[in-house]
């Protein structure tokens, strides 16, 4: 008595094959994105805040043009004193 092969050796692989689906199609159209004004401020405020972190914290050129200007006692007048005392104001808060 021969018994002869009816499928294959592995019955897994004729499954394997039928279940082979198709590739998806890629659309030819292009890909875009949109984003909020919300995300376009933050963007705007992390890349200022990161150029504030990389600046150095004292410039030395603004520091010598100061005390050049300073040095020279035509520079202190009314003005320039006036002036001094309304930014100091200001920046403590003081009316």
């Amino acid at each position: 008595m021969t018994i002869e092969r009816i499928g294959p050796i592995d019955p897994v692989q004729s499954v394997k094959k039928a279940q082979k689906g198709e590739r998806t199609k890629r659309s030819e159209g292009s890909d875009s994105i949109s984003l909020s004004a919300e995300a376009k401020s933050k963007a705007e405020v992390y890349k200022a805040l990161e150029m504030a972190k990389s600046a150095p914290d004292i410039r030395q050129d603004r520091i010598e043009e100061v005390k050049k200007k300073l040095q020279d006692p035509s520079y202190i007048t009314e003005k320039v004193i006036e002036e001094l005392a309304d930014r100091l104001m200001e920046y403590f808060e003081i009316s």
